[in-house]
């Protein structure tokens, strides 16, 4: 590593870096896994020097995401974009917190995965033969109960 002290021996600053860089990802490739920075807390730099402040941050953080998850949850059954809220929850989370950083990116990973099955096209033409299969039927309950009763709605229906 790099300190920048030794720098009249190995050449530049900026020449280091590069080898470092370019040894980094050929070790990265050899390894097979790519290493992330470790999470660092997105609060402000007066925030992080002092403990208490930090905490305080902290604290105030996951009561917004909790507040917005929650919200999130409750949209599952009433109206909104409860999985986008909480997503965005988990997203504030992240800013702060290591485990909600890897939560996230699971979630992401996850996604992705499903988004490129349903773009399979075997798995669209079994969800588009589903799906026609499913209007067939509705279409034909729908006919039968026009046929039964004519246009009239069920909670008009005399008794007969």
């Amino acid at each position: 590593m790099n300190t920048g002290s030794d720098r009249g021996t190995h050449g530049s600053a900026a020449d280091d870096a590069t080898t470092e860089a370019t040894a980094g990802s050929t070790a990265e490739a050899a390894t097979g896994a790519a290493e992330e920075t470790p999470h660092v807390s997105k609060a402000p730099a007066f925030i992080k020097r002092n403990r208490s402040l930090h905490l305080s941050w902290q604290v105030g953080v996951f009561i917004v995401g909790l507040a917005v998850i929650g919200a999130g949850i409750a949209m599952l059954v009433l109206p909104g974009p409860g999985w986008v809220a909480i997503f965005a929850g988990l997203a504030i989370w992240a800013t702060e917190f290591a485990w909600a950083h890897l939560v996230l990116r699971w979630t992401k990973r996850k996604v992705t995965e499903a988004a490129q099955k349903a773009l399979d096209p075997k798995v669209r033409r079994r969800n588009i033969i589903l799906t026609s299969v499913g209007l067939v039927i509705a279409g034909a309950l729908i006919g039968f109960y026009l046929w039964k009763y004519g246009l009239v709605l069920p909670w008009s229906l005399k008794d007969q």
